[in-house]
Parts: C-alpha cells; structure tokens; sequence
C-alpha cells in the first residue's frame, strides 16, 4: 500500500509564489483603476451641477417670458433682435468665490421668432475643464394665465 504522505503535504512555495504573483496582478488591476475612476466620478459631478443650473435658467426664463405683463427688452426681444446675457454662477451661491467653488460659465440668449414667440437657448459651461459644456434650447410663447404684476 502506498503511504499517503504525499497526500498531506499542504501548499508547496511554488504554489504560494503562483498565487503571491496572481494576487499581485489583481492588486495593480484595481489600482490602475483607481485614477480612471476619479476623473469619471468628478465628469459625473461637473455635468450633474452643469444640468441643474441649465434646468433653471431655462425655466426662469420661461417664466419670464410667458408673463403678458413683462415687457423689458432685455428679456422679451422683438421678432427678429436676439439678446444674450452672460452670467457666472457659482456652486455655493456667493458673488465671490468661497474655499472649494466651481465657477459654471452661463450664455443665455433669447431671439424673438415672431408675435409673441421666443426662443431660449441656455449654454452652461465650466471652463477650463470644458468649454464646450452643455445648451438645451425651448421655445415660449406668451401666456395669459401667467399674467403678474400688471400695474
């Protein structure tokens, strides 16, 4: 009968340093995914505010426009002009910058298209990171239920 000392010998080295290397690879895997991950998850927060403050600006403006009452220029041009305004917004809100803000870059342009018809197009961009940004544009027609403020 054979002895079953070969059976109970455990792990040999070689087979310690096969499994030390592969546990190795894994390890600079994960790492090398570490850096990739960040950069994605800080994209994912810049377009996160970016599409925010684009939502808001958009529906500001179309408040404004649909109110029969508001009548300044600025806001609803006539048929055929087009007004732009450029503002800065920042994270926290301030006028200036405080500890840790992002400065979003806001291009808001508004062109009367005809009768009581504008259309709003809001640019949010966050330069240097990207310039290009984001646009989303509506068109707005006046509202008589939106009528406020008359005097």
């Amino acid at each position: 009968m054979r002895s079953s000392r070969f059976n109970e010998r455990g792990i040999t080295l070689i087979e310690s340093m096969i499994a030390i290397l592969i546990l190795g690879i894994g390890l600079v895997g994960l790492l090398s995914m570490q850096s990739p991950s960040w950069r994605t998850a800080a994209r994912t927060d810049y377009l996160g505010r970016a599409a925010e403050i684009l939502s808001k600006q958009l529906t500001d403006r179309e408040a404004l426009i649909m109110n029969p009452c508001n009548t300044d220029a600025d806001i609803v041009p006539p048929t055929g002009e087009t007004r732009t305004r450029n503002d800065t917004i920042r994270t926290s809100g301030q006028g200036a910058n405080q500890s840790g803000d992002i400065a979003f870059t806001v291009v808001t342009t508004t062109t009367g298209l005809g009768a009581n018809v504008w259309r709003v197009t809001v640019r949010v961009s966050w330069p240097p990171l990207n310039s290009a940004g984001i646009s989303e544009s509506i068109v707005v027609t006046r509202q008589e239920p939106f009528r406020f403020g008359c005097v």
